[in-house]
């Protein structure tokens, strides 16, 4: 009788002893079941890695979510629908893409870009930028005759901006009475592009300028220098393209290698 004594009192005491520890490792007992703070954990991460700030209210939101998946996934297996054939199609489907996921990340801090590879790609794409832009005005008519019947108006003292508005049939410029803004000459079709560059600042067309959108009325209003960003500026969106491109190209690696019979 002793030993038995002793016996319950040690037990007691090693539960007493583990309970804290296993509250620590849970964060609820559902039906009986524990239900693990990785999992709270797990669902943080993937909130974090979406670009959202974890709050304490995000925390509290988790949290519940997490416990209620362990409600609803009781009353699924209580109902057997684990052992369906469906249950296990989608599964098999799910354990590809988590994998694929790992594959992907995996690959992507093995070979991170560099900032040597970030601002080499910057360099290109400042010297593919680099000379002028035009800050020109359209008016843009779908025949010849009626660009011809606005250069007779503008001749006359007609209002360019007014007359855009009124005629022009490209609704985003011709709002803003033509206005095309800030852009370097590559941005336009080839017609328009050589005849902005053959102007001089104040300039408008002598002729209707043909392209396959129409007759243009060409005004060129300023010219400058390129303003290109900064390298600091777009560091992150190159840093990303080239990651984008170094996994695509990893993957079509893959493919190629593999023998698909």
């Amino acid at each position: 009788m002793k030993n038995k004594l002793v016996t319950s009192f040690a037990l007691a005491a090693l539960v007493t002893a583990l309970s804290p520890l296993a509250y620590a490792q849970n964060i609820a007992i559902v039906n009986g079941k524990a239900v693990p703070k990785a999992r709270v954990e797990a669902l943080t991460q993937q909130v974090t890695r979406s670009g959202r700030q974890v709050t304490p209210e995000i925390e509290k939101q988790i949290k519940d979510e997490v416990i209620a998946r362990e409600i609803f996934m009781q009353e699924a297996k209580k109902q057997g629908l684990d052992a369906t054939e469906s249950f296990r199609s989608q599964l098999e489907l799910a354990r590809q893409a988590i994998l694929i996921r790992e594959l992907f990340t995996n690959y992507q801090q093995t070979h991170a870009v560099s900032d040597a590879e970030v601002k080499a790609e910057y360099d290109k794409f400042a010297a593919a930028n680099a000379g002028k832009e035009y800050r020109a005005s359209h008016i843009l008519v779908e025949k010849e005759a009626e660009a011809q019947a606005i250069l007779a108006q503008l001749k006359k003292g007609g209002k360019f901006e007014e007359i855009a508005q009124k005629s022009s049939k490209d609704p985003g410029s011709g709002a803003k009475g033509g206005d095309l803004d800030w852009a370097p000459a590559s941005n336009y079709v080839a017609e328009f592009a050589h005849a902005l560059t053959a102007m001089t600042k104040g300039q408008t067309s002598e002729t209707p300028v043909k392209s396959q959108f129409g007759y243009h009325i060409i005004r060129l209003d300023d010219v400058r220098d390129a303003q290109l960003p900064t390298l600091e500026q777009v560091k992150p969106q190159v840093k990303q393209q080239l990651e984008q491109q170094k996994l695509a190209k990893f993957q079509e690696e893959l493919r190629s290698k593999a023998r698909v019979e």
